[in-house]
């Protein structure tokens, strides 16, 4: 098989993703074979260092060996069986797993197959509290400026994406922005940190006005990924929650980016020791194997819907939910986690890999290069409209997996990259900013 016989079949048969499919008559698709590692390969032999980790799922290199054999196990057990009066061995220890290494008490999980399907998940729940509790008043939701959750229709009411959202509001809910703590808007001299809790100070004022009519705040916890990797001081958080405990607004935190290690913790919400009423989790559930997502809740969410009118349970169901093979993919990501404590491998290999990156840091086109976790981010002056695109192309050409949100070039690779791998990334993302 070639990869001009499947650039034809794929045109003319597959619609793909956030794209504009005419670009394709002069941007040729590229067909993957096979993964290793953290390099992806055509059919033709020319690798890609996949240093996005596949849209920020992939975890521990592609064909991981030990999630592999998780599933080969699995597949001779049990595939699949609906969700809805069975259950399996697999999400019950998942669960259970999730609800000890989650903060707080977050003992109830709610599973979908993808991050947009957690979001509403989430969003549903809270509504449906308040319906429950008698406070049928409660049923506006507030996310924070250029913050993204996904692109149904819930989720998207509460993104702020215009390139996203703008085409679809009519059919949206009407939802309210609070600004975003992203330090890159600090005034000049103001710390990340007074910053972030001058923004905080905005959601509370909002909320002395609307709290009756609020039934939750969503957040993308330290990082706004797809709206430019907007980084921000944990006390944001802090002070958020002490804001939603104050008004009687529930708390949503959308870790589907930033969970399991990304930000340096497995939970980000754990910088700020903070505990969400809702934790939503996907992308890197899996190691990036297969679609799972969770919504993690508290106690007291649970029992406003243990009752015995059926209406009053909560009305969600996917038919995959809880999936065997995506969760016993799942529970060897978390082995993983646990046999090699990666944590504390990711904190030595990303103080490395930053040193290393001082000559991107010090380069003359390059504005407020960030880092945390095992994501690193940074924004190119003096970039033209098609910079992206541009800049994904020229990537490509030197075996580079790379797509920049408008002019914010960011890396956030599996896990397993080495040193060498990074010192490739580094040399040629700098020949990419010398073209483009």
């Amino acid at each position: 098989m070639s990869n001009e016989n499947l650039l034809g079949r794929s045109r003319a048969a597959v619609w793909h993703p956030c794209t504009q499919m005419k670009q394709h008559e002069q941007l040729p698709l590229i067909p993957i074979s096979h993964g290793k590692g953290v390099w992806l390969y055509d059919f033709e032999g020319q690798r890609y260092l996949d240093a996005i980790s596949s849209w920020w799922v992939n975890l521990f290199g592609h064909a991981n060996p030990r999630i592999n054999a998780a599933l080969k196990d699995q597949l001779e057990k049990l595939e699949q069986v609906m969700l809805a009066g069975f259950t399996h061995a697999p999400v019950i220890e998942l669960s259970e797993r999730l609800s000890h290494l989650a903060p707080g008490k977050l003992g109830h999980c709610f599973y979908a197959s993808d991050g947009a399907s957690a979001i509403e998940i989430a969003l549903k729940m809270s509504f449906h509290f308040w319906r429950n509790s008698g406070q049928t008043q409660k049923i506006g939701f507030i996310s924070v400026a250029n913050g993204y959750h996904g692109e149904t229709l819930g989720a998207l009411s509460v993104t702020d994406v215009a390139l996203f959202k703008d085409t679809y509001a009519p059919l949206l809910r009407q939802t309210y922005q609070t600004p975003s703590p992203d330090w890159r808007l600090a005034a000049p001299g103001e710390s990340a940190e007074n910053y972030a809790l001058r923004c905080a100070d905005s959601l509370a004022q909002y909320l002395e006005q609307h709290h009756a009519t609020t039934a939750a705040l969503i957040v993308e916890p330290l990082v706004q990924c797809a709206g430019g990797m907007a980084m921000h001081h944990p006390m944001y958080l802090q002070r958020v929650r002490k804001i939603c405990d104050q008004f009687h607004v529930h708390l949503i935190a959308d870790e589907i980016a930033v969970g399991f290690g990304r930000s340096g913790t497995l939970f980000a919400c754990e910088q700020a020791a903070i505990v969400p009423d809702f934790l939503c989790l996907s992308k890197g559930l899996t190691g990036g194997y297969l679609p799972l997502s969770v919504v993690m809740t508290t106690d007291t969410i649970y029992s406003a819907f243990y009752h015995d009118e059926v209406a009053r349970g909560f009305l969600h169901s996917h038919s995959y939910t809880g999936n065997p093979l995506a969760c016993r993919a799942a529970l060897a990501t978390l082995d993983i986690f646990e046999q090699d404590d990666v944590i504390q491998a990711n904190r030595a290999k990303a103080a490395q890999f930053t040193q290393a990156m001082q000559p991107l840091r010090d380069h003359p086109r390059i504005r407020h290069f960030r880092h945390l976790g095992m994501i690193w981010a940074f924004d190119v002056a003096d970039a033209a409209p098609d910079f992206s695109l541009a800049f994904y192309q020229a990537a490509l050409q030197r075996g580079l997996l790379l797509r920049p949100l408008g002019n914010t070039v960011y890396f956030m690779p599996p896990y397993v990259i080495e040193e060498e791998e990074v010192a490739l990334l580094i040399e040629e993302t700098s020949s990419c900013l010398a073209l483009i």
